[in-house]
């Protein structure tokens, strides 16, 4: 007799990538909707999942009793960082209770959403990717990390501004970034958490080639019409401008922190890593960027 399918489950369900992985799952994929349980603070937004038939459960991270009945039943678990930022070891404190829950219910294997490099980043939530890394090693469960590199999506935090200025001021320098889609990362966890792999692994999942702030603006430039110069700044000077346009110190730490882990090279690495997992080619840039330039060019 064949062992029944096993039951996936996605964490964060409403959020941006989570929605699409579990788009990915039910109509890439084909996964059945009574194979599925999602999660997410607000179950209510998920009534369409629910009306196609998908189980939607309430977990409240924040409240790490909510998780036991949430991930109840569950074989594989994709668990999608949470957007925890602005306090230091929160979004940590919250990895490590979905961790040893998923343990303590019986979930086989867990698939995690971390970044390049986690150990040695100078991106400053960094320390959360690999604190989880780590527990998931620690843990008795099986684990598939996907280091997930920076979605072309975070241009919408710069971009806008720098078109309406003509500069777009960086403390990344020459650094490069091996940027991919988010719609790709969602597929690709959609593929990792339906997959029947249980061996332990970690996958960087990149683009085919690593950009500078100099090669996206020349496209963004090209394609909008409009001048777009790139300024070399200091770290600090960066972080001075963005608390003048109004953002939390604690903010313009992370977004300087950026800069530093591209100037550094930490986002730059390129790995054939998605098309192993996937077997397809992730979308280019000079794709990407005619696509979503209404992204790029209305203001935030």
């Amino acid at each position: 007799m064949n062992a029944p399918a096993p039951t996936l489950l996605v964490t964060g369900a409403s959020g941006q990538l989570g929605s699409a992985v579990v788009r990915h799952l039910l109509d890439t994929l084909q996964i059945p909707a009574d194979r599925l349980i999602v999660t997410s603070r607000t179950p209510e937004s998920l009534a369409d999942l629910a009306a196609r038939g998908v189980t939607v459960r309430s977990a409240d991270f924040d409240q790490p009793a909510t998780l036991a009945a949430a991930f109840a039943g569950a074989d594989r678990l994709l668990l999608v960082s949470t957007d925890a930022l602005m306090e230091p070891g929160k979004r940590l404190a919250q990895h490590r209770a979905a961790v040893q829950t998923a343990a303590d219910v019986g979930v086989g294997h867990v698939v995690y959403t971390s970044l390049p490099s986690a150990a040695t980043s100078h991106v400053s939530f960094a320390p959360d990717h690999w604190g989880t890394e780590e527990a998931l090693s620690a843990s008795s469960l099986g684990w598939t990390v996907l280091r997930n590199a920076w979605y072309f999506e975070n241009l919408a935090y710069s971009v806008p501004g720098a078109l309406a200025s003509g500069e777009w001021a960086t403390a990344a320098g020459e650094g490069r970034i091996a940027y991919i889609a988010r719609e790709d990362l969602a597929h690709a966890a959609a593929v990792a958490l339906s997959s029947e792999d249980t061996s332990n692994q970690i996958l960087t999942l990149t683009g085919e080639q690593a950009w500078s702030a100099r090669d996206v603006a020349t496209r963004v430039s090209a394609l909008t019409g409009k001048p777009l110069a790139v300024v070399d700044i200091t770290p600090e000077k960066l972080i001075e401008g963005l608390k003048a346009h109004g953002f939390p110190p604690v903010l313009a730490d992370v977004f300087a922190s950026f800069d530093a882990a591209t100037a550094a090279g930490d986002l730059g690495e390129v790995t054939d890593d998605y098309r192993q997992l996937t077997g397809r080619s992730p979308t280019a840039l000079d794709a990407w960027l005619p696509a979503n330039l209404d992204l790029l060019t209305k203001a935030h």
